[in-house]
């Protein structure tokens, strides 16, 4: 699949690097696993000379020797005898640059602690005492959000305050991917596209794995997901151990949970047997894979908070894959396939309201998205889209099926928000599969 979008994410790297070619910058580049960090930087300084030194799992001493090799083959620059700590490397760099500005790309730079947690700070003295001085892009790139924030924006961790521009790289808007299906196959559905929303939410490389496999029709992307080679069956689980590590098995009870419709915490308390609130607020604040949401206007403090997955793939998985863990292992696919098309239609459902909360949220105009619900959970409203210098607002109601729009309910559900909408000029929409 051909590079798309990701055109201001490029245009603010080159920024930043020209900057360095009068003062040291340091660039933290953050995003899931799989959003495309690396071509994105690759793309972003073509044509330019850099280096990339990607950190493995293995000793320091022997990435220090591979990188060595590349810092002579690409600068020239021949460093007397061999270093064993990537903060000396990176000394030696900055020193250079005070000739050469020098950009250094360093790829999953959260597995440096993994390696010694003494490395960071080792970089931090190496910065504080040549940054002034240097003409030097240092790129800190990592997919792991719970360790980048630590090292980043812990005011306890030594590189806190040390970055100069920070990207986060989220996956395609809802724009992009309609772009990518239809340059893949111009006739696809509104069915074919909530799908592969539903599976990839956007996320780049599930995105190109699916065109590059030649699934642009929903079968075909939901057979993509049921074959033995699959990517996606053990993705879930790769893409968590590497954030919980080997502690993880209450995580995935909330998000299973979260992800079968369970969304406020009595419920997941009542299933799990404990009180989950701790592990709630760390998968929030620290993970950053769900969100706390009350309805709109509610107050701060106020109850009825619920719980979502903002990962669509993570959604998917957990809901289809992970739930049915033994049928995987089993090697019996077929009836996974079978599982997920009858469980389908009703979690689609929740997926095409966050599909048009998130195509709301990305209109130029608009200032806050999000639903409503009172406080019993008899009334709600799937869509409120504030357009605040316009006083302009859209109330919708979303359905797979157009027909099942009842414009005098979703009225009747208006006027319990009424007061909170004085003075906006309001539109009332039905949302279905066909406005996608």
């Amino acid at each position: 699949m051909k590079f798309y979008d990701r055109e201001k994410e490029m245009a603010e790297i080159r920024r930043v690097d020209s900057l360095a070619e009068s003062s040291a910058q340091f660039t933290v580049l953050m995003g899931r696993r799989r959003t495309g960090k690396t071509t994105l930087m690759m793309h972003a300084l073509e044509g330019k000379s850099y280096l990339y030194f990607f950190v493995g799992k293995k000793a320091e001493q022997l990435q220090c020797m591979d990188f060595q090799q590349q810092v002579e083959d690409v600068l020239g620059l021949h460093i007397h005898g061999k270093l064993n700590r990537v903060a000396s490397l990176i000394e030696e760099l900055m020193i250079f640059s005070r000739q050469t500005k020098v950009t250094l790309i360093i790829d999953e730079f959260q597995r440096l602690m993994d390696i010694d947690e003494s490395i960071i700070s080792q970089i931090q003295e190496v910065w504080d005492k040549h940054h002034e001085q240097a003409r030097f892009h240092l790129i800190a790139c990592g997919s792991i959000y719970s360790m980048m924030r630590k090292i980043f924006e812990d005011r306890r961790e030594p590189l806190f305050g040390r970055k100069t521009a920070r990207i986060d790289l989220k996956p395609f808007s809802t724009a992009v991917i309609k772009q990518i299906l239809a340059d893949h196959h111009p006739d696809y559905t509104p069915e074919d596209l909530l799908m592969c929303y539903a599976i990839t939410g956007g996320v780049a490389k599930y995105v190109a794995q699916l065109m590059d496999e030649g699934c642009k029709t929903w079968g075909d992307m939901l057979h993509a997901v049921c074959r033995p080679s699959s990517i996606f069956l053990e993705e879930g689980t790769e893409l968590l151990v590497g954030e919980f590590g080997r502690k993880y098995q209450i995580y995935y009870s909330i998000l299973q949970l979260i992800a079968r419709g369970k969304t406020n915490q009595a419920e997941i308390d009542s299933i799990i047997g404990k009180n989950t609130g701790r592990y709630l607020d760390t998968l929030e604040t620290e993970y950053s894979l769900i969100s706390k949401r009350r309805p709109m206007w509610a107050k701060p403090n106020s109850q009825g908070v619920k719980f979502y997955i903002d990962d669509c793939f993570l959604m998917f998985w957990f809901r289809f894959v992970e739930a049915n863990r033994s049928v995987v292992e089993l090697g019996k696919l077929d009836l996974l396939l079978e599982i997920i098309k009858q469980d389908y239609p009703q979690f689609s459902g929740m997926v095409l309201e966050k599909y048009f909360r998130q195509q709301y949220g990305e209109q130029e105009r608009v200032t806050e998205v999000s639903h409503w619900w009172d406080g019993k959970s008899e009334n709600e409203i799937d869509l409120i889209a504030i357009e605040k210098l316009d006083r302009r607002a859209t109330v919708a109601e979303v359905k797979r099926n157009p027909l099942k729009y009842n414009p005098h309910v979703l009225e009747k559900k208006f006027e319990c928000i009424k007061s909170f909408l004085r003075g906006y000029q309001v539109e009332f929409k039905g949302l279905s599969m066909e406005d996608m």
